[in-house]
């Protein structure tokens, strides 16, 4: 027999899965490599058929699998689906035994455009309520795509949660590990990378979560059965039924408890622990710690698509059971009833506290009565709206009104996320583990929720603790860059790489903090160096370009956009920023190019609909660029780089008074922009409003005292308006400047003004 402490020892021990190669009736390895270990999927269905059996059609055993002819069977691969708010058209495409989803737009002149198809490599979603697509990238991400397939009404397709709104993240939403955590079987059988690291995951996926998620690595309890020992078998498995209640529940709580969908965040994972490295028995909270909105914020009952046991929890009759109340009181994990069989199940749970005859006796419920429908009712969820769940509450009474009323998208309709409070909600303050108060001071900035409170909170935790990973320092560094802090944002990045002088985010974080310091040539130095050790970082390698263009390097810029490009050609930003380089250069065809591929991977990215609007311009395509500049003002309405491009068009076409409200418009949203001030004033002067058309020059240097063409326009204004020694004073400015051509039009109209 196993002694005690080796038991225990056991039961909370476990590294990775899938390694072990064959069944039960295969010779086991030698002890020690297998006592962690995770053993195949099918493994258990040997000695356990009835189980394995029931199991397999339940939805966790169908969370996660391929796409093929046998699973693609629901989709409907005849017509197109239009999404309204984006103006995009959705196909499912299926050639020969592979499928996948193509995206297209109307364009310019009517034309298709925008044609972007992804191959859909998995089904994640067993399908009672939902299931989504996903795409795998030869970088071995996983990327989720727009569309999903709901089982409401029967079935029908719509957008993923999250996408029903005009700019959406389209074919761009990574898969996270938090994602396959709760979604499939543990991918890594070491515990996965770090959690917080990139998404890359192994070239094979298992297909659906299996027996061991809840009962832990079971090679060596296979071993032991196989060689005919009963009781040490026994020992070297978790059951769940033998843990305390809290851990019990704890294993359901890994994945079903989100206390809300908006990110606060809801959840984090301590840093230094594999992504995949929570093993059942042991203490929830020393994988994870979950946060929720303050006590008091109006927010506590909200119901969402994870949330059951968070509406459990809330429950009186759990608050009242003393840990007798639990998941499986109702659920078996291994069996999923149907119809009759599952009401009588779920209200002999009911009876077993509450016997029918002391509810029937006062009149208000049938002997028979069916107790879920009324006091835990089906309804719609908040944040996944095409989707109808069990409110897990259990309540003496439904709450009011149609729970079933169709919804629109809660961020469509709020438009902004909760500013408050974070509040620690598992483990419990008085079973708190001793880093909590840092873990919490944390979550108040990673996600803004508590931006100003939260920045000296954690300052202050992290100088009391000096923890030794570089997620902390990373975060506070992000922190302060939101809030406008760009030195201390350095500092922290630097404490960050002090820890772990090859950790990435901050690498790439310190980069971008010193090129919007004004750094940029510091900053190419810093991304130069973490490219000898990240070589083929996409992130990386767009910020170098970016340094590298501000500090006057373009042709190397060039050579570092073109190679992140390479490394991610789904990376849009990368795309654009090329344009803008190739532009400046003149090499207007490249790029055209670039911008319509930045588009071709992102259709609402104003930015690049803005440039590829002034390339048209310089290419004297008027109507296009005209068509471009409006496409980037309706997905950014204060991009002043759209309104400012625009006018510029409209003023050389002659539309003098359209031209002059997009100039006022882009000074709406940039006060400061010295070229729509000179616009401006030049529009003023084509009336002859000598006084505004001063008043926006002299804007324009006030902004940027070395621009040449606004003190030309400010000299020739001057003269118009009779102010001959002011006029020649600006314009003997202008004569001296590095801008040849105002030189030679300070020089003609000094030569008037004589």
């Amino acid at each position: 027999m196993v002694p005690l402490p080796a038991y225990v020892r056991i039961m909370r021990a476990g590294i990775g899965l899938l390694l072990l190669a064959a069944g039960c009736h295969r010779k086991p390895p030698p002890e020690a490599a297998i006592v962690n270990s995770y053993a195949r999927a099918n493994a258990c269905a040997s000695c356990h058929p009835s189980h394995a059996k029931t199991y397999a059609a339940t939805g966790m055993a169908r969370a996660f699998y391929r796409a093929s002819p046998q699973t693609m069977t629901v989709e409907d691969f005849s017509r197109d689906f239009h999404h309204p708010a984006s103006g995009r058209v959705y196909r499912f495409v299926r050639r020969g035994g592979r499928f996948f989803l193509r995206r297209h737009e109307k364009g310019f002149a009517g034309r298709e455009t925008n044609v972007e198809e992804k191959e859909i490599h998995y089904v994640m979603g067993s399908g009672n309520h939902a299931r989504s697509y996903i795409h795998r990238t030869p970088s071995n991400r996983l990327l989720e795509l727009p569309l999903a397939w709901y089982a409401e009404r029967g079935g029908f397709v719509a957008m993923s949660p999250g996408y029903d709104r005009p700019n959406h993240l389209d074919f761009r939403r990574q898969i996270s590990f938090d994602c396959m955590f709760c979604h499939n079987a543990y991918p890594d059988p070491a515990g996965g990378p770090r959690a917080g690291s990139e998404p890359v995951f192994p070239d094979q996926l298992p297909e659906g979560i299996d027996c061991q998620r809840c009962h832990g690595p079971g090679a060596a309890h296979i071993a032991r059965a196989t060689a005919g020992d009963a009781v040490s078998a026994k020992a070297s498995i978790v059951n769940p039924a033998r843990l305390s209640a809290e851990r019990q529940l704890e294993i359901c709580m890994q994945c079903h408890l989100e206390t809300t969908s908006e990110p606060l965040p809801n959840s984090i994972v301590r840093y230094g622990r594999g992504a995949f490295s929570y093993r059942p028995g042991e203490p929830l909270g020393g994988f994870m710690l979950f946060f929720d909105h303050a006590p008091g914020s109006g927010r506590e009952d909200k119901f969402e698509i994870v949330s059951s046991v968070y509406r459990l929890r809330q429950s009186p009759c759990f608050l009242q059971s003393g840990g007798r109340l639990l998941c499986t009181t109702c659920h078996d994990p291994h069996k999923v009833p149907r119809g009759p069989e599952a009401e009588r199940r779920y209200r002999q749970a009911c009876l077993d506290c509450h016997p029918s005859g002391s509810l029937s006796r006062n009149g208000r419920h049938a002997a028979a009565a069916a107790c879920v429908s009324c006091h835990m009712p089906r309804r719609r969820t908040e944040d996944v709206v095409h989707a109808v769940m069990t409110d897990h509450r259990i309540q003496r009474r439904p709450p009011p009104g149609d729970l079933l009323a169709a919804r629109r998208e809660k961020e469509a309709v709020e438009g902004k996320a909760y500013q408050g409070e974070v509040a620690l909600y598992y483990p419990a303050a008085g079973a708190a583990p001793p880093d909590a108060g840092l873990y919490t001071a944390m979550a108040q900035v990673v996600q803004k929720s508590n931006l100003s409170a939260g920045l000296p909170r954690l300052e202050a935790a992290l100088q009391s603790s000096r923890p030794q990973e570089p997620e902390f320092y990373f975060n506070l560094a992000q922190a302060h860059r939101a809030a406008g802090n760009l030195q201390q944002a350095i500092v922290a990045c630097r404490r960050a790489l002090d820890v772990d002088a090859r950790f990435l985010p901050a690498l790439r974080s310190l980069g971008a903090a010193l090129t919007l310091a004004g750094r940029a040539g510091e900053a190419a130095a810093v991304l130069a160096q973490a490219r000898q050790v990240h070589p083929n970082d996409s992130v990386v390698l767009h910020e170098l370009g970016r340094a590298l263009h501000l500090a006057g390097r373009d042709r190397e810029a060039v050579e570092a956009l073109t190679a992140a490009t390479a490394a991610d050609p789904d990376f849009p930003e990368a795309h654009n920023s090329l344009a803008g380089v190739l532009f400046q250069l003149g090499d207007l065809a490249r790029a055209e190019s670039s911008c319509r591929e930045a588009l071709r991977k992102q259709p609402d990215y104003a930015e690049a609909h803005a440039n590829l609007g002034g390339i048209l311009a310089a290419s004297d395509r008027g109507d296009e660029a005209a068509y471009h500049y409006q496409a980037a003002i309706r997905h950014a309405p204060k991009l002043a780089i759209a309104h400012y491009g625009f006018a510029a068009l409209l003023a050389a076409r002659e539309r003098f008074d359209e031209a002059r409200a997009e100039a006022e418009a882009a000074l709406r949203s940039a006060p400061a922009m010295p070229e729509a001030h000179e616009l401006l004033g030049n529009l003023h002067s084509q009336r002859g409003d000598w006084p505004r058309a001063i008043a926006a020059f002299r804007a324009a240097l006030a902004a940027n005292p070395e621009f040449a063409r606004a003190r030309v326009g400010l000299g020739a204004a001057l003269l118009a308006s009779g102010d001959r020694a002011a006029a020649k004073a600006e314009l003997g400015r202008a004569a001296t400047s590095a801008d040849a051509s105002a030189r030679a039009e300070a020089a003609a109209l000094l030569e008037k003004a004589k």
